[in-house]
């Protein structure tokens, strides 16, 4: 992004908290990018960033096929915080030691702050830290001071003020770290010297104000999901190039309730661009009929989605840019080496060879989800658009078990929609990450009037999660679960009976399917 003056680096080493601990450091205003252990230290030298921190990782520093990184980064005069694995990194580096544990520490430990003028624990007490580590420092390097303890842990923190080199054994990035957000404010601006100018407001102006000289006088062409990235794309291109962006709506059949008729609305009235939608339900149940396998109609939907979307993009394409709304962590290059792959983000969309356009363009390629809402508040986007609730790609196929047909959709549709207003009415939206109705191929026995029923079950799913990675489910108040239950079984014909998904991730997932 070069219209960012200052920059923090957080260096990858495959922890589980890389993404969590630069939206921290965005938090202060502050730009931060990710990059994996690999990139080359040339690159580093050319940014200019105004600081370093080293992610934690699963590894043992001492095993050499474990991450680990040119010691010439501690002699750039950048200042350096290492987190966990990152702590022991810079210990091995300067010839401090590392050896494994007696007593592992996990979770909550009491951390006792023995430096009190440090300016890494400037006005931070003894307190309540997050420890996840098996291996500890046992000697520091020379030049290094111990600056915090804990029971178990004698140098939970060190550093090296002379060449402004900071350690931390606990992750601070975590809410459960009580003055973690203290400790990274301090190194922010205590150390590195960060103003924190980095607004959303510049982000739109500076971005409106490149895509205009990117884009000059040719065409673009954006497909919008509906989604909250892809739409804050089309708002922030609606203002850079107005009616020279076309948007491709294709509506498969499998969205909420009203869905597709909202986003049509929105972006026809509220902004200046050429929307063309495109009804394929029909299509779609058809090469869904018969089809019950999960992956099988996963890739029926992603298939048929493809060549739905690109027939409809070669109409509208004749040169100039195809936009699409890749965020951040769409982007980032893991630190965790050869890890598995779960899947390919929708975001990142492979063009069929045939079309051509001059290049891809992606205003949203730097943020993270969070900051894009806060862009598609000040660019006007609905509040029920902004803070749409994460949705599949193949849309309510997944939340369907067993064949989809057309009033499977319909059942699902209208119970989805009861659950989203009973959450919004009882003011849980903003507590919850996603919530959501699962139709399984269930039918139950029940009493409706004086005449029994042989109809379907209806499952709630809701959880509460900071990073999807793991998510727990949601305590919603019984008395909602009561009001969705009778809602549910009244308004939405065959339904008889509501359940409620009390799994957590692991062992379940979010999704049912």
């Amino acid at each position: 992004m070069n219209q960012v003056k200052e920059k923090i680096l957080v260096l990858d080493f495959g922890g589980q908290y890389n993404q969590l601990i630069a939206r921290r450091v965005r938090d202060f205003n502050v730009y931060a990018e990710i990059k994996p252990y690999t990139v080359p230290i040339d690159e580093i030298k050319a940014e200019n960033y105004k600081g370093i921190i080293f992610t934690g990782g699963p590894n043992s520093v001492y095993d050499m096929s474990s991450p680990h990184y040119d010691k010439e980064i501690l002699t750039l005069g950048i200042p350096v915080l290492g987190i966990c694995y990152g702590c022991q990194l810079i210990c091995w580096m300067r010839g401090g030691k590392v050896e494994t544990s007696d007593t592992r520490e996990y979770g909550k430990i009491d951390m006792t702050v023995d430096k009190k003028s440090s300016l890494l624990f400037r006005d931070i007490p003894d307190s309540v830290v997050w420890m996840s580590h098996t291996d500890k420092i046992v000697k520091t390097p020379d030049g290094f001071e111990v600056t915090a303890h804990s029971d178990n842990c004698p140098i939970a923190a060190m550093e090296n003020v002379s060449e402004n080199i900071y350690a931390v054994q606990f992750h601070p990035e975590v809410t459960h770290s009580e003055y973690g957000n203290e400790l990274l404010k301090n190194f922010i601006f205590n150390i590195c010297k960060c103003a924190g100018d980095w607004k959303m407001e510049s982000f739109i102006d500076n971005t409106v104000n490149t895509l205009r000289k990117q884009i000059g006088d040719k065409k673009v062409v954006l497909g919008l999901s509906g989604g909250v990235d892809s739409s804050v794309a089309a708002a922030l291109l609606s203002k850079a190039v107005g009616n020279q962006l076309t948007c491709v709506f294709v509506d498969q059949g499998l969205m909420r309730k009203d869905e597709g008729d909202f986003v049509e609305n929105t972006f026809t009235s509220l902004f200046d661009m050429k929307f063309v939608r495109v009804n394929c339900g029909e299509e779609f149940i058809k090469k869904l009929k018969g089809v019950t396998d999960p992956e099988q109609k996963r890739n029926i939907i992603g298939t048929e989605f493809y060549n739905v979307f690109w027939n409809k993009i070669r109409e509208e394409a004749n040169g100039g840019f195809f936009a699409q709304g890749t965020i951040y962590p769409d982007c980032i290059e893991s630190g965790k080496g050869d890890a598995d792959k779960i899947k390919t983000h929708h975001n990142k969309v492979k063009m069929p060879d045939d079309i051509k356009f001059d290049d891809v363009i992606e205003p949203l390629k730097d943020l993270f989800k969070d900051e894009v809402r806060r862009v598609g508040e000040l660019l006007g986007i609905p509040k029920e658009l902004v803070w749409r609730q994460p949705f599949p790609g193949p849309g309510l196929g997944v939340r369907i078990i067993g064949e989809i047909t057309e009033t499977k959709i319909k059942v699902l549709q209208e119970a989805d929609a009861v659950l989203r207003d009973e959450i919004a009415r009882s003011g849980l939206d903003k507590s919850l990450s996603q919530y959501f109705v699962v139709l399984p191929d269930v039918r139950t026995v029940g009493v409706m009037g004086d005449h029994r029923t042989y109809d379907h079950l209806v499952a709630i799913r809701a959880v509460t999660t900071d990073d999807f990675m793991t998510a727990d489910f949601a305590r919603i108040p019984y008395d909602v679960l009561a009001r969705v239950s009778n809602r549910i079984v009244n308004e939405c014909p065959n339904v008889n009976r509501v359940v409620y998904d009390i799994t957590s991730k692991p062992p379940g997932t979010v999704e049912w399917e």
